[in-house]
């Protein structure tokens, strides 16, 4: 539900969203707001109560759009999103447990914000891409529609392209390469090309860790770890340290 829906269309129909929504994996439609106001200038905004700068969404219209969504939907409510930079930031696990659901309805808000009222009247949850604030939440919606339609059923060739994923088992990914085997006199590991694959897992892993620890060390406070891994960890910071030292 969005006052911008031509945003939305470039995106959604190219890439392996695009490709999903062709093949009937997922069905997004665009629902435009001011097709729902009542006004005869098709106005969905006014100024805020108490005073204030900018200008507010009305609640009539958005609920109006909510209502035909809802029709469409057999009378079902479906799961409602308001992207803010007031809601819960968005994570990866957010992602899978959405992608669980049979419908969801996001609302995009725009200028100052939404009127509280329909907020408490319609919405489910809020959820943020990040700690600013953006013209509209377009942008968001859009990063939540990619995130999470590609982890429904059907639209990747497999889960294993997104269970090894950054931030799925709270880490983040290995490096990844590619042919040639040397490029610029750099040369994939050696492991890579042995064709042994329980020696290539546990080099993923513990590229995994070392990735995480040098990147986005706070995860690794909730990351699931072995004892063998904290020991790996333990060592690593040690011998970064000793290096440190010698360069000093």
């Amino acid at each position: 539900m969005t006052l911008f829906p031509e945003m939305f269309e470039p995106v959604i129909a190219t890439s392996i969203i695009g490709r999903a929504r062709a093949a009937g994996k997922l069905d997004i439609r665009c629902h435009h707001i001011r097709d729902y106001t009542l006004d005869k200038h098709c106005r969905t905004d006014d100024t805020p109560y108490g005073g204030g700068k900018g200008m507010l969404m009305q609640a009539e219209p958005i609920y109006n759009c909510y209502s035909a969504v809802t029709l469409q939907l057999g009378g079902k409510k479906p799961h409602v999103i308001y992207m803010t930079p007031q809601g819960a930031l968005f994570t990866q696990r957010r992602a899978v447990e959405l992608s669980q659901m049979e419908n969801l309805c996001i609302l995009c808000g725009h200028y100052e914000g939404v009127d509280q009222r329909v907020l408490d009247e319609i919405v489910d949850e809020e959820i943020s891409a990040g700690d600013y604030v953006l013209t509209g939440g377009e942008l968001p919606a859009l990063m939540l529609l990619d995130c999470v339609g590609r982890l429904c059923d059907g639209v990747l060739a497999e889960e294993i392209c997104w269970r090894e994923e950054s931030h799925s088992d709270g880490l983040l990914e290995y490096p990844h390469y590619t042919k040639p085997a040397v490029w610029r006199g750099r040369q994939v590991p050696e492991i890579l090309l042995s064709g042994h694959h329980a020696n290539i897992a546990g080099w993923r892993r513990r590229r995994s860790l070392e990735n995480t620890w040098r990147k986005r060390p706070e995860l690794l406070r909730t990351a699931a770890l072995t004892d063998e891994e904290r020991v790996f960890l333990s060592a690593l910071e040690e011998r970064e340290e000793k290096r440190g030292e010698e360069r000093t």
